[in-house]
């Protein structure tokens, strides 16, 4: 008697078809997954893919591309062209004299990779009191005769903010031209989004999103890059720009505000011919998501003095651009500093060449402090930084922890005594390569004597975390901080 089975009578077909398609994926994924990928993020995601192939795969397909669409980046270099172009012959101001070698050589990288041009003659001032920021901000829109350019990572109308959309509502109404970027993902559906672009519509601002994901109306990158860049700029006179959203310390979230949490920020006022630098990101960002650049009423490159002689570089960074910008920076100045590094970063996860530069430094015999938070907001990044304090601290980082119910959100850098750099960027991947930054680098001794300040007020206000106390971690503390690690890598 002959027995004949069908493919769908055949007893365990589909267990050969899943095999077969398991091997295929597996074989794919180790000839695309690393290609012009790091190696640890590479074997993150191939880790991932072979433990769950099918979710692995999707979330590879997801959100395994890091950079934006083909069209943005070709949008990225003609600005970049554009400016460097335009820029080229003229006179930035008079830098400030007896630059290091390695302050040269630093501003250079920063110039070739997509960087403005060093400027001097530039004034600034820090603002490190969240609300008096604001109302500061308020002030100088106030002043506007020709255009306010704003651009925020989060922008909320609420009762903090409130006086600074009056502000906008105020220049508006006697003609002058009020441009407005908010960052898509971080704002819709949050609180006060709509009353919010509501209240941008009525005044008459021309208002868009960043990195909107609309794909029925052809906007679609991966979904969960950012721009975070947080930016003013007031008729190419004055700008300001840092770590703080234009929102409530407190983000007007339920969650935060039932534990407590405030954020703690600072921006730079700053005059002379680096506002020019500044206004440019944002004329490159309103090009990418409007396609036209307003020429009328900016004058671009119209530069003036400013009251003071700080040299200073705006360094933008993000997925437009070919290198991690920001990255680059940051590893470069470590490596350069002589005498100590003080970092402040809420979210501090390193890739292995800056977590190699700053234990390098402490071995070299410098000074190196690290701020964080002693209290996380983002459970993930708040456990993979936790990941790296043993390493921190055995290398001889003095990590200091700012007490909770407070968030330390301020971002910046300063080497030795008379180089910093302060901005939008986190020292994590996020801020490395999924996120739009704006970081300005610093040259003169009367900031850095600012930022030591507001350092003394970040130490008085925070305690040092020792290695003995650190090793007495429970084991499950150990264990969530390192898987948190293994997926900050998925880039």
């Amino acid at each position: 008697m002959t027995i004949e089975f069908t493919a769908f009578e055949f007893p365990g077909w589909w267990l050969v078809l899943v095999f077969i398609a398991d091997l295929i994926i597996r074989i794919t994924a180790v000839i695309v997954v690393p290609r012009n990928r790091r190696p640890t993020a590479a074997m993150a995601w191939l880790l991932a893919i072979y433990f769950i192939p099918f979710v692995g795969v999707l979330l590879f397909l997801l959100i395994g591309n890091p950079r934006l669409p083909r069209k943005r980046r070709r949008m990225q270099r003609e600005i970049n062209q554009y400016i460097r172009e335009t820029s080229e012959g003229l006179d930035f101001g008079t830098l400030r004299p007896d630059a290091p070698a390695w302050f040269t050589s630093v501003v250079t990288l920063n110039r070739n990779l997509g960087a403005m041009p060093l400027a001097g003659d530039n004034g600034a001032e820090i603002i490190s009191d969240y609300e008096e920021s604001i109302r500061r901000m308020a002030e100088e829109v106030r002043t506007a005769e020709r255009y306010v350019h704003v651009e925020f990572y989060i922008l909320q109308s609420d009762e903090t903010t409130d006086v600074f959309f009056a502000a906008l509502e105020e220049v508006a109404a006697r003609g002058v031209t009020v441009r407005v970027l908010l960052d898509y993902w971080a704002n819709r559906g949050k609180p006060n989004y709509r009353a919010t672009v509501k209240r941008l519509t009525a005044m008459g601002a021309d208002w868009h999103h960043m990195l909107p994901v609309q794909p029925l109306r052809g906007k679609y990158q991966r979904p969960d890059l950012r721009n975070h860049r947080k930016l003013i700029v007031v008729d190419g006179r004055v700008a300001f720009t840092g770590s703080q959203n234009m929102t409530d310390s407190t983000y007007n979230l339920k969650k935060n505000i039932k534990r407590g949490l405030h954020w703690v920020d600072l921006m730079v006022r700053v005059q002379g011919p680096v506002v020019a630098s500044i206004d440019a990101v944002f004329l490159s960002d309103w090009y990418s998501e409007t396609g036209s650049a307003p020429s009328e009423d900016v004058g671009l490159f119209e530069l003036e003095s400013g009251p003071g002689d700080l040299d200073c570089q705006i360094v933008p960074s993000g997925p437009g651009f070919e290198f991690q910008n920001n990255l680059k920076l940051f590893t470069a100045l470590l490596f350069a500093a002589q005498k100590r590094v003080i970092i402040v970063s809420p979210y501090f996860v390193p890739d292995e060449g800056l977590l190699l530069a700053v234990q390098t430094a402490c071995q070299r015999g410098l000074q190196v402090e690290l701020f964080v938070s002693e209290e996380g907001d983002q459970a993930m990044v708040y456990h993979a930084q936790r990941s790296y304090y043993e390493a921190l601290l055995r290398a001889g980082v003095k990590i200091w922890m700012y007490r909770k119910p407070y968030i330390l959100h301020t971002k910046s850098l300063t080497i030795d005594d008379d180089v910093a750099i302060i901005g939008s960027s986190n020292m994590d991947m996020r801020s490395f390569g999924l996120n739009l930054e704006i970081s300005m680098l610093v040259r003169g001794e009367e900031f850095i004597a600012q930022l030591r300040q507001v350092e003394d007020q970040y130490r008085s206000l925070s305690r040092e975390l020792t290695l003995e106390e650190w090793m007495k971690q429970p084991l499950r503390s150990t264990v969530l901080d390192n898987l948190a690690r293994l997926t900050s890598a998925l880039q």
